[in-house]
């Protein structure tokens, strides 16, 4: 008899990412039956996921008795929260993780796979104390962890797509508040966050209660442009805009989340914590599991720029 996944936001970017890799991978498909979470199941892409077979259920995770019986039955659990830039408001992202972590313990579940990030208040020791929803989540995980849910927390890097986005042209560019050697890491989120999800799924003893940091690699801005150059055949050059007027094109309301998100990647850096090796980490989980590469910077521009 097939095991419950639960996929939280299975119409998004991440819990998409995992039904995809499971259905696609001979042992997970038939392994679990995907139970897709989402607020709207009339909306085309829940209809989509109904087509392939996968069970729909609607759930608001502002209400726990809603999470805790969409969770209800399930072996593992994918988790996620609505984005802090939708909710505007840290404590309810806390309490959407919390309502999450509460439906899992409840539900006795063997693993529950939580999109997490660093703490960034505690790691800059309150130097940056403005990204709540890197704070939140590390709050959700930490919680998570204190109640004994056995867990595996998949950590992103900065996706692709949105990074794609700050090419402006005509002519391209890319402007940021710093040098053009400051590393980033980057992810094709769309597709690889159930790369790595699977690669957890196949590997749960080895995964018990560790961070997975999911990434393609590392790309400086300099790199990034002349990869694009490379890709695209647009010539594209780096600006360093300095804080004071890069931070000026940000909107009011973002301003002050998005200009800590980039001083920690500048410093002290995007997984500010970690070991240094954890992305080299997360390739070898993958590798382990015989899946695929996760996708590059180059990679994610060929199959995604669109004139």
């Amino acid at each position: 008899m097939s095991k419950i996944l639960t996929v939280f936001g299975a119409t998004g970017r991440q819990g998409g990412s995992v039904i995809n890799h499971v259905l696609a991978h001979p042992d997970l498909s038939k392994l679990y039956q995907i139970r897709a979470i989402t607020r709207d199941v009339t909306k085309p892409a829940a209809l989509g996921l109904k087509g392939k077979g996968v069970e729909v259920v609607s759930a608001d995770l502002n209400d726990e008795d809603s999470v805790a019986k969409a969770v209800e039955g399930s072996s593992v659990v994918f988790g996620l929260t609505v984005s802090v830039w939708e909710t505007a408001n840290k404590n309810t992202e806390v309490k959407q993780g919390k309502n999450i972590v509460n439906a899992a313990k409840q539900a006795d579940v063997e693993r529950l796979i939580f999109s997490s990030l660093v703490n960034v208040t505690k790691e800059t020791n309150g130097r940056i104390a403005s990204v709540k929803h890197f704070d939140g989540k590390a709050e959700i995980e930490e919680y998570a962890r204190s109640v004994g849910v056995p867990g595996t927390y998949f950590m992103p890097s900065v996706f692709d797509i949105f990074f794609l986005g700050f090419f402006r042209k005509v002519p391209y560019a890319l402007g940021l508040p710093f040098e053009g050697t400051v590393m980033m890491p980057l992810i094709d989120i769309g597709s690889d966050a159930g790369l790595f999800v699977a690669a957890i799924l196949l590997q749960l003893p080895e995964s018990l209660n560790k961070r997975v940091v999911a990434s393609g690699g590392y790309v400086n801005p300099e790199e990034a442009v002349a990869t694009f150059t490379e890709v695209t055949g647009k010539k594209a050059v780096y600006n360093n805009l300095g804080w004071d007027l890069w931070s000026s094109f940000l909107p009011p309301k973002a301003k002050e989340e998005m200009t800590g998100n980039w001083q920690l990647i500048y410093n002290p850096g995007y997984y500010a914590g970690e070991p240094e090796n954890a992305i080299e980490e997360g390739h070898a989980l993958v590798a382990k599991a015989g899946l695929r590469k996760p996708y590059s910077w180059k990679e994610f521009v060929a199959d995604n720029f669109k004139e």
